[in-house]
């Protein structure tokens, strides 16, 4: 029995040689073009009745006259979302310039308030 080392070491198994379940690494280059393909086409969905395909990084509706109404729709709402985020900025602006104004206005309260009692307090003495 060792006094430091441990008790306990298996041999190490050797590596699994794998199997690939796959022929494709059997094909030559242009039959294995044509069977993975190169070029996948635009990726399209379906949802609920409405087509949908993915170019140039946005979804975007392949039907007809609704797809066109639906796209004048979605850009009517982003130009009113834009137009809510920037009232929405200009409001917290202005929250933010009030509380300020309203902390200089408190402040100077209690410094004069804080006169008045001073002042109280130096004419009670001379009484």
């Amino acid at each position: 029995m060792p006094l430091f080392g441990n008790t306990f070491s298996p041999k190490k198994t050797p590596p699994r040689k794998s199997a690939s379940l796959s022929n494709l690494h059997n094909l030559d280059r242009s039959s294995r073009q044509v069977e993975l393909g190169l070029d996948y086409g635009t990726p399209s969905m379906n949802l609920a009745g409405q087509s949908l395909k993915f170019e140039n990084g946005q979804w975007i509706a392949e039907t007809g006259i609704s797809g066109a109404v639906d796209r004048r729709e979605a850009q009517r709402l982003r130009r009113r979302n834009q137009q809510l985020e920037e009232e929405n900025n200009l409001l917290r602006l202005k929250v933010d310039i009030l509380l300020d104004m309203l902390s200089e206005t408190t402040a100077e309260s209690h410094l004069m308030e804080k006169e008045l009692e001073e002042l109280k307090s130096v004419g009670r003495r001379r009484k």
